[in-house]
């Protein structure tokens, strides 16, 4: 009989096994979340990338209406939030306990201003006549990015909340809404040349 040659994590037992999940900053049930979300926004973006390939002169036009600038804006506000809350992170895990609270308490007031830049944004392009009823493109620009806006509104409350977690539980409360916060970030990160840049 030939040998058969296992992996570690065959080897490993169910312990082992679970210490690879366990070993994910903040809280499990975040991180299902998590999953759970981006396979969400996964499809969704499969789904927009082809749409566009049925149809790129509708989404040709689309784009020409959107403000890239806006949109460039959001993605650095985003980034520097989701940089905000790792060093809020960070704090914590020193002991900084003030710092970690301020940080996180900036993170979602700068997280606060990609609302702004978006509710501007739809100001414009509703005032322009071009709703979620427009074409397939303005169909699902507004379903996304209002899916989008949504989650960001959610990680907004999550960092307002562990930003009031006790000394006992701040790093792993922090971590959790900082791991929320970042998917936001990397939802947006794809959605921005998505929707905005790619012809």
């Amino acid at each position: 009989m030939a040998d058969i040659e296992m992996t570690d994590l065959e080897m490993a037992g169910p312990d082992e096994r679970a210490s690879g999940l366990a070993a994910l900053p903040g809280n499990l049930m975040m991180w299902i979340l998590i999953f759970s979300e981006l396979a969400v926004f996964g499809a969704a973006f499969i789904g927009f990338a082809v749409a566009r390939v049925l149809d790129p002169a509708t989404f040709a036009a689309g784009q020409a209406h959107l403000n890239g600038t806006a949109g460039a804006l959001n993605t650095m506000v985003l980034v520097t939030s989701g940089y905000l809350a790792a060093r809020g992170v960070a704090a914590a895990r020193r002991g900084a306990v003030a710092q970690a609270r301020r940080a996180m308490l900036i993170a979602a007031a700068v997280g606060s201003v990609f609302l702004a830049v978006k509710a501007m944004e739809y100001s414009a392009t509703l005032g322009a006549g071009l709703t979620i009823d427009t074409n397939t493109f303005f169909t699902l620009y507004f379903l996304l990015t209002g899916f989008h806006a949504l989650h960001v509104v959610l990680g907004i409350v999550i960092l307002l909340l562990v930003s009031r977690s006790g000394p006992d539980t701040l790093v792993e409360n922090l971590e959790t809404g900082a791991a929320f916060w970042h998917m936001v970030d990397l939802v947006w990160v794809i959605l921005y040349p998505l929707v905005y840049l790619i012809r």
